[in-house]
């Protein structure tokens, strides 16, 4: 492949200021239209080191309006970053809707840098790059423009850069011992880079190949794809229609099975068995918070269910005997105006816990396929395509040594009405009944639907759903906290 690229393909000055100009204001009006039609965009800057990305960069930002970018150089993982899931990093950086995100170096470095110099196991390549295509999918379909380039050179103009950068005093601080390492080991890397292209090239995010030995030829080329690139973009989705989203039928189709309807709302526990079991339990799982230390594990714990069904219950009685320091809860409502231009996976990936911790999550990216889709706060192709999304997700929190454990806290309608009732007339709980739980209880057909369709797309051998019996409290609590410990230590 890169060898078949000409890179005797040069430039003179004279047509190259003539077409550069022309293509920098065609690119400053694109952006304009972007900002308006709320289009992100993602520039991916891969090649050799000293390949010119620096001052294509440079010559991009000049024309553009500096409000509506972002220029990220990407390095090897910080400590910090190395306590996520490698797209983690990532996840933070991505442009909101109208904006533009510009990576020098990406995602990419791991199937690159790493590989060189070994940081990175050969197992795991396959995981990685299956990781990175799922990755770049979902923000095409969400309706992101990513455009990525390979800058290529030939090992003598490599070599020959990077001297030249070497002994200049104003250019010499940007030369890393790794680019020498490229030029080294040219061959190896340009395999590494061959592999890579090879396997990450899709439909949806294609390379462009660039002869980069002459600069000049390299930025013209790169502005003229880009420009092709956001310009097919927004044609795209100018033809686009949304459908709009149809609730789901109040009968399961007869292909489909019945989960909650098989689940036993009569198991239930006495007071005293409760307080028993309840203390084993949190003792045993205070002693797992140190093993989930030691072994290097991160916990999440996902809590899904009826209104009232008990999940705030549930979550105290997990975390009364944790040590504060290594566990965190988050609650989920609607996304607010910042996460409103983000992928709505962007919000979770951001409040994922590191390594060693446990992440405690009331309400989830199950969102998208439950309320999101009953209510019609999203399009059908946005909910059906959510249950790929959820199930990568969680297939990368799980490569990444994550132990992920989902609950759906399932009651009956009678025992909701009871409980619902004794909140409206309890003065310290009367806050938490709101006219949206009346609402969402007159949906109860759609929405027991949407949750038995859930369970059967995304209950996966790497995070299965559990079903829990929440008509009695007691057994509720002291099954979720069993089943914690049964799966941690599984998992471990």
């Amino acid at each position: 492949m890169l060898d078949n690229l000409n890179l005797n393909l040069a430039l003179d000055k004279h047509t190259y200021l003539a077409q550069i100009e022309d293509l920098m204001r065609e690119l400053r009006s694109l952006q304009n239209i972007c900002w308006k039609e709320k289009v992100a965009i993602i520039v991916v800057l891969e090649g050799w080191a000293a390949a010119g990305k620096g001052s294509l960069v440079k010559k991009m930002t000049n024309y553009m309006d500096p409000r509506g970018f972002l220029v990220y150089p990407v390095l090897a993982e910080s400590i910090e970053e190395k306590e996520y899931p490698f797209l983690w990093r990532f996840w933070q950086k991505l442009p909101p809707k109208g904006a533009v995100s510009i990576f020098y170096h990406s995602w990419y470095i791991h199937l690159l840098e790493d590989r060189l110099f070994k940081r990175l196991k050969n197992s795991t390549i396959p995981l990685v790059t299956r990781d990175i295509n799922a990755f770049e999918r979902q923000l095409v379909e969400d309706g992101v423009i990513i455009s990525k380039f390979w800058l290529h050179l030939s090992q003598k103009e490599l070599k020959n850069r990077l001297h030249k950068y070497q002994e200049d005093e104003w250019e010499s601080w940007r030369v890393r011992k790794e680019d020498w390492q490229q030029a080294k080991k040219y061959q190896k890397y340009k395999d590494l880079a061959e592999n890579m292209l090879t396997y990450t090239s899709t439909g949806f995010a294609p390379w462009t190949l660039v002869e980069a030995n002459c600069k000049r030829w390299a930025k013209v080329k790169v502005l003229t794809q880009l420009v092709a690139d956001i310009q097919e973009g927004l044609r795209k989705r100018k033809i686009e229609v949304q459908t709009p989203s149809a609730p789901p039928t109040s009968k399961l189709l007869s292909t489909e099975y019945d989960y909650l309807k098989q689940v036993d709302l009569t198991l239930s526990l006495k007071k005293q068995e409760y307080t028993e079991k309840l203390k084993s339990a949190q003792i045993e799982l205070r002693r797992l918070q140190k093993k989930i230390f030691e072994e290097d594990k991160g916990v999440i714990l996902l809590f899904e269910g009826w209104d009232a069904a008990g999940k705030g219950g549930a979550i105290k009685r997990v975390t009364d005997i944790l040590d504060p320091r290594s566990y965190q809860v988050h609650s989920f409502s609607a996304p607010n105006q910042e996460e409103a231009q983000q992928h709505h996976l962007w919000r979770f990936w951001r409040r994922l816990p590191p390594k060693r911790k446990i992440g405690i999550f009331d309400r989830s990216w199950y969102g998208r396929v439950l309320v999101e889709r009953v209510e019609g706060f999203a399009t059908e192709q946005e909910w059906r395509r959510a249950y790929q999304e959820i199930n990568e997700f969680e297939a990368q929190l799980f490569s990444a040594d994550y132990v992920v454990i989902k609950f759906w806290l399932h009651i009956s309608q009678d025992e909701q009405l009871k409980r619902f009732n004794a909140r409206k007339n309890d003065h310290y709980k009367n806050y938490k009944l709101t006219d949206e739980d009346w609402r969402n209880r007159e949906q109860w057909d759609l929405y027991d639907v949407a949750v038995n369709q859930t369970i059967a797309r995304t209950s996966t051998p790497q995070a299965q759903w559990t079903i829990v019996p929440g008509d009695n409290k007691y057994y509720a609590r002291v099954y979720i906290l069993e089943t914690i410990i049964d799966t941690i230590k599984n998992q471990l």
